[in-house]
């Protein structure tokens, strides 16, 4: 009778071990299969930290095309033309109304808001000049064009907004130059203008 129930607990206990073994195969191929998603998302992750963001906005629904052209410290220039320059990104071109209204599954998705953004990825002393075009010119009243600088890094601050007027087609304008000193501070705002694109039609307006 001992030998009896010795037998059936040593087959209790090969199961059970047969059993825990099976449950930490599979807890283990999980715990690998997991980290190979992450790794997989991970990888797939695009780093979209910005130091500087600068937005031109004009009104909605309005059909100029207004460019920003950026000048960084070593003479660099972002537009439409070069979206990327060195730590600069043309993160939007606005065309105006040009390509507002997109056709999806029979209906019409718009998009009135008319702003270009551009973004600095990272920080290099000297100056930075944020110029205005007018590239695009459906009427002979002066344009309303707000820009607006923010340093992102630590917090955000406000480095300058304000409204300019664009009066026709050519017409570029310096909206405001600042620079960034060995610390990453900005200091010295000014409005002196600098033409980057196009020639100086003997004043600036």
């Amino acid at each position: 009778m001992r030998h009896k129930i010795f037998s059936r607990t040593a087959e209790q206990d090969g199961f059970t071990d047969l059993l825990f073994n099976a449950l930490l195969g599979f807890a283990f191929m999980f715990a690998i299969a997991f980290m190979l998603i992450n790794s997989s998302e991970e990888a797939g992750k695009i780093d979209t930290k910005a130091e500087i963001l600068i937005s031109i906005q004009w009104p909605d629904n309005h059909p100029d095309d207004v460019d920003a052209v950026i000048e960084d410290p070593q003479g660099s220039l972002v537009w439409y033309h070069n979206r990327d320059s060195g730590l600069m990104h043309l993160d939007r071109d606005d065309r105006g109304n040009l390509a507002d209204n997109i056709n999806i599954k029979g209906g019409v998705v718009s998009s009135p808001i008319n702003q270009e953004t551009v973004t600095v990825r990272g920080l290099q002393p000297g100056e930075y000049v944020v110029n205005l075009l007018h590239y695009k010119s459906n009427f002979d009243e002066p344009l309303p064009v707000t820009v607006k600088v923010e340093k992102l890094n630590p917090s955000v601050e406000l480095v300058y907004y304000g409204e300019h007027s664009l009066e026709g087609v050519g017409d570029e304008k310096t909206a405001v130059r600042f620079t960034i000193d060995e610390n990453k501070e900005v200091s010295d705002l000014s409005q002196l203008p600098k033409k980057l694109l196009t020639k100086a039609l003997g004043r600036d307006k």
